[in-house]
């Protein structure tokens, strides 16, 4: 880290060491990318790689692309490079993988630091464009570095191994997210495809069957084709059957049977009346004979 070191190590510090060791001092850039070197160090092998993501990004320019912008988490921990809307972790370079950075001085605007990658061992050079915090930005991550020996040599080491099982677990946590948010998306796709397959098999114009409305008195409308069914309507109650004619001749309040003029016939009278009304019939017979 000698570039970091080096330039103005005699100089007081910008910001405070509460600010780097406990919390962290944020930065906007634009991210230019990344790109493996073959030395950990040095001012030639930054300067290529950074004229090599240059020609590169002049090319995607030319196709309408812009340069992603990014929000840069310094601290004794490392740098993190975020998304600046959504926070999302893309890189997290620890602070004991970094072994350069430096300010380019032919453009104030670039900044770079080669770290080592944990899973492949290949060291990339990060380069960025800031238009004002370029020098300060090189001045946190070397402040960075001061603190964190100073805590190495507090701690007679112990305290790098936790840091690096801290990184670790971050790394673990981000990876866990990572992978979250892909089996988030494949469920939400899962369901898409069943929704859509669900309305294409549904025939045209089907029409789903519905229960016979009812009256103002929750009775269900006669149907000469439906028969009576004794099932309670939806108040509780019950349709009461229809009454069956009975062969048993019923009487009224004084124990006279009904008056039936289809039933009435000659035999239906006692004797007695009978043969009076016999008696009025041929008077009247004779009567009309004489006349």
């Amino acid at each position: 880290m000698n570039r970091a070191f080096s330039r103005k190590k005699d100089k007081t510090w910008m910001h405070t060491p509460e600010a780097l060791s406990k919390h962290y001092i944020p930065y906007n850039a634009k991210f230019l990318g990344s790109t493996e070197v073959e030395q950990p160090k040095g001012t030639e092998v930054v300067r290529d790689a950074v004229r090599k993501l240059k020609f590169a990004r002049h090319i995607k320019k030319s196709e309408g692309q812009k340069i992603p912008k990014v929000e840069l988490q310094i601290s004794i921990y490392g740098v993190k490079i975020l998304e600046p809307k959504t926070k999302e972790v893309q890189h997290n370079c620890q602070l004991h993988r970094i072994s350069f950075c430096a300010d380019d001085k032919t453009d104030k605007r670039i900044f770079t630091f080669i770290c080592k990658d944990s899973e492949s061992n290949k060291h990339l050079c990060y380069v960025f464009d800031s238009e004002k915090c370029a020098e300060e930005i090189t001045l946190t991550i070397g402040q960075a570095f001061d603190l964190a020996y100073r805590k190495f040599l507090e701690s007679g080491g112990k305290d790098v191994e936790t840091r690096k099982q801290i990184a670790g677990m971050q790394k673990r946590i981000q990876d866990l997210e990572t992978e979250n948010m892909e089996l988030k998306n494949k469920v939400q796709d899962l369901e898409n495809r069943l929704r859509i397959t669900h309305v294409s098999s549904s025939p045209a114009g089907s029409v789903t069957g519905k229960s016979p409305s009812t009256d103002i008195f929750d009775m269900v409308p006669f149907s000469p084709i439906s028969q009576p069914s004794p099932t309670p309507t939806r108040n509780g109650t019950q349709i009461p059957p229809v009454p069956s004619r009975s062969a048993e001749i019923k009487r009224d309040l004084f124990g006279a049977e009904p008056f039936d003029p289809f039933n009435c016939g000659a035999g239906d009278f006692p004797p007695d009346i009978q043969s009076k009304l016999d008696e009025m019939q041929r008077q009247r017979w004779r009567g009309s004979k004489w006349d």
